[in-house]
């Protein structure tokens, strides 16, 4: 049974398994993924724009192509996933996590729209 929060939807997360590598290798990171991880299970949406309130530091990727950057860990991190809103769920897909740096050289190279790493 789903359960609906005034019209907005709960949040399905793919490939937690590649944020939860990413972090065992990275233990400074941890305390940080974990938190983000409980926030988006807690989350529910309804447009682009409810994200930016559940996390105020992420940004909305332009061009149309439907990702979202997150800061993870007080600008140690950063994470891209794309964003699906369906009819019953907003799927969130994890499609690369890294260091603040790796993202910068990735934005500096115009990836951060269609890098896959998972």
């Amino acid at each position: 049974m789903l359960i609906f929060n005034s019209g907005k939807m709960k949040v399905h997360l793919i490939k937690r398994l590649s944020i939860d590598s990413y972090s065992a290798a990275h233990a400074d990171g941890k305390a940080a993924f974990d938190r983000w991880v409980y926030l988006v299970r807690q989350a529910y949406w309804k447009v682009p724009a409810d994200i930016i309130k559940t996390f105020n530091h992420a940004d909305i990727l332009g061009r149309g192509v439907n990702r979202v950057v997150f800061n993870i860990g007080g600008n140690s991190y950063r994470l891209i996933c794309k964003y699906f809103f369906g009819r019953t769920m907003v799927h969130l897909f994890v499609v690369w996590v890294g260091t603040h740096a790796e993202y910068d050289k990735l934005c500096g190279e115009q990836k951060q729209y269609d890098v896959n790493m998972f």
